[in-house]
């Protein structure tokens, strides 16, 4: 049985899609990865897995400008034939399914969030909207495909985009290594906040810019820690100019792209991510398996792993002064942020274990492969 992952960077599918593909390996499948290929070739050949390269134009949804991609991913099946195909995130859903049109090839489309076009309130967003909703209607609601979404808001969204309730699961993500991620004691020193992502608005990162300062004009020694880089795809980023001054601002350190996950949480007493939208932040998951209590926007991905009162603290998006506030009550609380840190762990090993959420993909993939479906129903 081959599988090929499309995505459109090596890194991201070493961060957030290796456990599933280890999964899905260890269920006797033969694991093929096409995308843009940087620094990951050797950990993806390493995995036993089989590489291939693809030149997206990351970002940009239009076939036009990535009619390179999607003719490469045309070669592919033609070479590989997998029996099924997992595209990742909308980008490679879009220019995925356009490449699978005709093949005999069940078909994964895994949704990480329905992407700027739904969430941000941008003019151009809002003109994006209405071809793209059209254009998903037609590509994801095609006989063999499933469309895989992490959240039940982004299952509703996807309904009110016409999409067929039986074309659609829900899995919780892409699933944290609980063994790798342990549980660790806070650091010494004053108490510092974490956070781990893209630099972008969308993300909340201006929010979260200002209630840090609101802390520091307060008097307050809370620190914060930024792990990420700029993304120049995205209209809602920071510039590189805007990243690298912030390590000239009091209390704040901009580490870019960091590679020991557990190594940053372990600095941290804190785990944030202030986003207007997410699928299921991984971020968060890592945090919530090393222990550390949870603060984000009460929005639609980051309230399935942050249960206020519980895991730790939820908050209006966009919202500075009460992130600023739900920062300080956490800052001063070391018995809270141990309750909460706790609970966060406990829900990470018993809801978004990478074993779990490989189990419940391959069942999906099964499910998609069912021989006698294939045979009494011929592609389209």
């Amino acid at each position: 049985m081959r599988l090929l992952y499309v995505v459109t960077e090596d890194w991201y599918f070493l961060s957030h899609r290796l456990p599933m593909a280890r999964a899905a390996r260890a269920a006797g499948f033969e694991v093929h990865v096409a995308t843009r290929v940087a620094e990951g070739a050797a950990a993806i050949a390493a995995e036993g897995f089989v590489l291939h390269a693809v030149p997206f134009a990351r970002g940009n949804l239009s076939p036009l400008k990535n009619l390179g991609a999607v003719h490469a991913l045309r070669r592919i099946h033609a070479r590989v034939a997998p029996a099924l195909v997992h595209h990742v995130a909308l980008q490679c859903a879009v220019l995925g399914s356009l490449a699978a049109l005709g093949r005999n090839v069940r078909r994964v489309n895994a949704l990480t969030g329905l992407g700027y076009a739904f969430t941000s309130g941008d003019p151009k967003a809002a003109l994006l909207r209405v071809p793209l909703a059209l254009l998903l209607r037609t590509l994801l609601n095609r006989p063999h495909s499933m469309v895989l979404v992490q959240n039940p808001d982004d299952r509703a969204g996807l309904l009110a985009l016409g999409l067929a309730p039986e074309r659609i699961a829900l899995i919780p993500g892409s699933g944290v290594d609980v063994e790798a991620m342990r549980p660790m004691p806070e650091p010494e020193g004053p108490p510092t906040v974490a956070f781990a992502g893209r630099l972008l608005h969308d993300k909340g990162i201006r929010t979260l810019l200002r209630a840090h300062r609101l802390l520091r004009e307060r008097g307050s020694a809370v620190e914060l820690l930024i792990a990420g880089t700029p993304d120049p795809a995205n209209p809602a980023s920071l510039s590189e100019s805007e990243a690298a001054a912030l390590n000239g601002e009091p209390g704040i350190r901009w580490l870019g792209h960091v590679a020991d996950i557990a190594g940053l949480w372990a600095r941290a007493h804190i785990a944030v991510l202030p986003s207007r939208r997410e699928g299921l932040p991984l971020s968060l998951l890592e945090a919530a398996a090393c222990g550390r209590p949870l603060l984000a926007t009460d929005v639609p991905g980051c309230r399935e792993i942050v249960r206020h009162g519980e895991t730790g603290l939820l908050v209006p998006w966009d919202d500075a002064p009460a992130l600023a506030e739900a920062m300080s009550t956490l800052a001063a609380s070391p018995v809270l942020r141990a309750r909460y840190g706790a609970a966060a762990r406990r829900l990470a090993e018993q809801q978004f274990s990478a074993a779990a959420i490989g189990r419940q993909t391959v069942a999906l993939y099964r499910r998609l492969l069912d021989t006698e479906a294939q045979a009494a129903s011929p592609l389209r």
